[in-house]
């Protein structure tokens, strides 16, 4: 594990494998750890990064005010201090939305992008109604007593949680801390990242799960018709965590498209 400072946090992450970056960055209420078939798989050619963000893992608490610009910021300072140029950066759900982020402030450190059953934002990519919905029940998960807390979102898997990915789920929804999780959710309401999307340069790979419940594939469209010559995978059978509900297929359609542009 390596630790970079950065807004006042010490960010943690994991380095693996040797060849062109590939940086992973996880949803909410998860850390690096959701990331393992990928990380497995893909050092056998490329330097695997999945970082814990701010709030989340091994990283350091959130401080007060910790907005969409400092996670990117902190996102940006872990592949500067990995020191292998510009990256393949990917990100699931919540973490699309900081990807995006970094590509507004940083694009000279993207060499391409994967965005995963994300969002621009749930402001940007949801109808008001159901992000007044979410918004509701994030309200009402939180209003939880501590011991009662749970942080498992609804609709995350197509058939439920693989039986093998079972104990790594269990492990990271016992470290979730509250108050991280509802600083995402918060941010990620509010967020609307579209204006960026027609002006993304670098080549884009949408990678989508064919019955994910919370980003629907007309969000993977809406993604498809703003960003010039984006491809888009679909994964069939398979809903919002797709890499752990088919890592062979998912860990397949990355490698290919990371071995495409280098």
């Amino acid at each position: 594990m390596a630790v970079v400072r950065s807004g006042g946090v010490d960010v943690a992450y994991t380095r693996t494998g040797h060849g062109p970056l590939v940086l992973l960055a996880h949803g909410a209420g998860s850390d690096g750890r959701m990331w393992q078939p990928q990380v497995e798989a893909l050092a056998d050619e490329f330097t695997v990064v999945a970082w814990d963000e701010p709030g989340a893992g091994r990283s350091g608490a959130l401080p007060a005010g910790f907005g969409l610009q400092d996670f990117a910021r902190a996102l940006a300072a872990v592949i500067e201090d990995v020191g292998l140029g510009p990256a393949h950066v990917a990100g699931l759900s919540w973490g699309g939305t900081v990807v995006l982020e970094l590509y507004r402030w940083r694009p000279d450190l993207v060499r391409s992008l994967l965005m995963v059953d994300t969002y621009a934002g749930w402001k940007g990519s949801l109808p008001p109604e159901e992000v007044e919905a979410r918004v509701e029940g994030a309200r009402r998960m939180f209003a939880a007593p501590r011991e009662e807390f749970d942080p498992t979102l609804p609709g995350l898997f197509a058939a439920g949680p693989p039986e093998r990915f079972t104990a790594m789920l269990d492990a990271m929804n016992r470290e979730v801390r509250p108050e991280s999780m509802a600083a995402q959710l918060s941010l990620m309401a509010e967020a609307d990242e579209t204006d960026l999307l027609p002006r993304i340069s670098v080549p884009t790979l949408l990678l989508w799960g064919e019955e994910d419940a919370r980003s629907p594939l007309d969000v993977a469209y809406a993604f498809q018709d703003a960003i010039p010559h984006a491809e888009l995978v679909v994964i069939p059978a398979v809903g919002h965590m797709s890499n752990l509900e088919a890592p062979e297929a998912f860990t397949a359609a990355v490698r290919a498209f990371c071995r495409a542009q280098d």
